[in-house]
């Protein structure tokens, strides 16, 4: 049972192509600070934009480095199940202890044909690994109800764990009621993690997160912490992390000639943008995402400082692993240069 704290790693990129050093770099970090897991090529890691060479290229990397060290999840999902079936294949091949499984995006399958056309012809294909369900219809406009997922790890022994991001509290219980109390649910959102732990109608066991690119040492302790039922500890945790959580998102009022618009800036963007300012492995985003505006550069930055004033602690091992000087560069405009549109 994949439990603890894993995080969806950020594929870093270097003049429009990977960084495979920068990469190397990042892995060693998530490692040093002592993550259970490292899932590649996520929606963070921007799998959309990955030629399916590239995608390989990540999971092959992840799984070597990984092995023995940490566990490794490949993102694998698609919206057509010969895709998501290929890319599991591979990542099974090159020794991956799961694959997660986006619900199919666009097409919109009902839950039904999730479970049946989708989940099923994975698990059956690939009984090695397993297969992590990724929930978020706000992302795919689709969704695996928990009652199907039941029925699938009823069915398969590697269908035993879901990525839950759906917002919901009343659909995690749903799920835990469902599948009983030996099936993990692994939050996606960090900012509801700890809620989710806690609540013993949902009991999750532990995250894929966003934020431990940064933290991973915070992350790791925060769901220590709430395992060991030191919820003082885990909610001080939670609240020094709180403006690093707020970044999966970040929606700004821009001016036009038109007049305001909303602006959302979604994950990965904003996170990448502030691990860009700080001077580790990042570059910018494939297109169609691009820059923050110069509102969203300033939430980012006032997020980095939030936590290095509250609580450095948790920026220091990146500090001092990747040879940065953090403080210094989030109040010097040198190190903002290029990432953030000069006008809307």
């Amino acid at each position: 049972m994949l439990e603890g704290s894993f995080t969806a790693l950020i594929t870093p990129f270097l003049d429009g192509e990977i960084d495979h050093n920068g990469l190397d770099r990042l892995i060693e970090f998530q490692i040093a600070e002592g993550i259970s897991g490292i899932l590649a090529v996520g929606t963070t890691g921007e799998s959309p934009v990955l030629s399916w060479d590239e995608h390989n290229a990540v999971v092959e990397k992840v799984a070597q480095k990984t092995k023995g060290r940490c566990a490794c999840i490949a993102g694998a999902g698609s919206n057509n199940t010969q895709e998501a079936l290929t890319a599991a294949g591979h990542a099974a091949e090159v020794g991956v202890d799961a694959v997660l499984l986006v619900d199919p995006y666009y097409n919109g399958p009902s839950s039904l044909e999730i479970r049946r056309e989708y989940v099923a012809p994975v698990a059956r294909a690939c009984p090695g690994v397993q297969v992590i369900p990724y929930v978020i219809p706000g992302r795919t406009g689709a969704q695996l109800l928990p009652e199907d997922l039941a029925l699938l790890s009823q069915e398969f022994d590697n269908v035993q764990i879901v990525k839950e991001a759906t917002g919901s509290l009343e659909n995690m219980k749903r799920t835990r009621t469902c599948c009983g109390s030996g099936f993990n649910i692994l939050s996606g959102d960090d900012a509801v993690t700890l809620k989710m732990m806690q609540d013993p109608a949902i009991k999750a066991g532990g995250v894929i997160s966003v934020a431990s690119n940064l933290v991973p040492g915070g992350v790791t302790a925060m769901v220590k912490a709430a395992q060991a039922g030191e919820m003082d500890t885990a909610r001080k945790l939670v609240d020094d992390m709180t403006p690093l959580f707020n970044l999966v998102t970040v929606t700004t009022k821009e001016k036009t000639t038109y007049g305001a618009v909303t602006c959302r800036a979604r994950n990965p963007l904003a996170f990448k943008t502030l691990m860009a300012v700080l001077g580790l492995p990042a570059g910018g985003c494939r297109q169609p995402l691009g820059k923050m505006t110069r509102q969203g550069l300033d939430v980012v930055l006032t997020a980095g400082r939030q936590v290095m004033d509250k609580a450095p602690q948790l920026l220091a091992p990146a500090a001092e692993f990747f040879g940065v000087d953090i403080e210094k560069r989030l109040n010097d405009p040198a190190c903002w240069q290029g990432l953030f549109y000069e006008n809307y």
